[in-house]
């Protein structure tokens, strides 16, 4: 299974996805380095403010890539936040990401998203932001009209082979929806990842569980928190 300890990146610092204002006392490549140290050979950083069209953390990224790449042992990392358009992508692809995720596109430009597709197929992946089924957009701001099913089939209909099912909490709810993750994998057979809801080590082994589930992201200030995430992290990248 593959683990992506996620850094939210909002103004410049560590945001934990329960509270956006709530920040990491280290810097996001301190926090990086900590967990590549521990083992972890995927990282995911997620530009907040760019998803949600208010800045970007777009040179902070490329710092990451950049001390990532220059590691003697290898770590894959996923882009995603505010990848509109060819000449983002390329930035990042330049400096080493391994995978884009593409969002917001595919709800409001279906004519980047091909163009995007076009180019970049090899890197790119899907993501559906989804709260009890129903998409969300633009940071998790918007609510689409949309549901996780609809997104996922017009994304295999696009070319996607990967897809990045971001399962949005309910207030005080503590359970995955692993129901909706099964019924996008019957519906596309894509290959998936999962992220959002997943913050236990007792939902990391329910994911192995799932067969159209390849993996899981898990906010990277969770492993500080709570030591038994760190022993999902071994394992190469590829």
């Amino acid at each position: 299974m593959k683990i992506y300890p996620t850094l939210n990146l909002q103004n410049g610092r560590v945001v934990s996805t329960a509270g956006m204002g709530e920040s990491c006392l280290l810097t996001p490549w301190e926090l990086a380095g900590r967990l590549i140290e521990e083992g972890a050979t995927r990282l995911a950083l997620v530009d907040v403010d760019a998803a949600m069209g208010r800045g970007n953390n777009r040179e902070l990224i490329g710092q990451i890539l950049q001390r990532c790449h220059a590691r003697e042992r290898k770590v894959c990392v996923q882009i995603a936040g505010g990848i509109r358009s060819s000449d983002q992508a390329q930035y990042f692809i330049d400096l080493g990401a391994t995978w884009l995720v593409a969002g917001t596109i595919l709800h409001k430009s279906p004519m980047v998203a091909e163009q995007l597709m076009a180019r970049f197929q090899p890197f790119l992946t899907a993501a559906i932001d989804a709260r009890a089924g129903k998409v969300h957009r633009s940071g998790w701001v918007d609510a689409d009209g949309l549901t996780a099913l609809d997104l996922a089939l017009r994304a295999k209909a696009y070319g996607f082979k990967r897809l990045l099912f971001i399962d949005i909490p309910d207030q005080g709810s503590t359970e995955p929806d692993f129901q909706t993750a099964r019924e996008l994998g019957a519906a596309t057979g894509l290959p998936m990842v999962m992220g959002g809801s997943i913050t236990t080590p007792e939902h990391l082994e329910a994911v192995q569980n799932h067969p159209a589930l390849k993996g899981a992201l898990v906010d990277a200030l969770l492993f500080q928190q709570e030591p038994r995430l760190l022993a999902f992290l071994q394992g190469a990248c590829a």
